[in-house]
């Protein structure tokens, strides 16, 4: 799982080839891209770039994901 804060175009631009690459070695991925928001948008320390609409998303997807991804290893 992968969280893109939209308006960060310098880490933006490595996107299309690591997804190239994880679809090249069969991986199974997610990418997530929150427009309108800057780098670090997860970090509540800085005001200036914490977006707590995104956060929130990003960090409800990856418990989610957590949840489905250890509920099958206790199969």
């Amino acid at each position: 799982m992968l969280h893109y804060a939209g308006l960060d175009e310098r880490i933006n631009a490595g996107i299309p080839a690591y997804e190239q690459a994880l679809k090249d070695n069969k991986i199974n991925y997610k990418i997530y891209i929150y427009d309108g928001v800057n780098h670090a948008f997860n970090n509540n320390t800085s005001p200036t770039r914490y977006n707590e609409a995104a956060a929130k998303l990003a960090w409800n997807r990856t418990i989610d994901l957590f949840k489905h991804k250890l509920a099958v290893l206790t199969r």
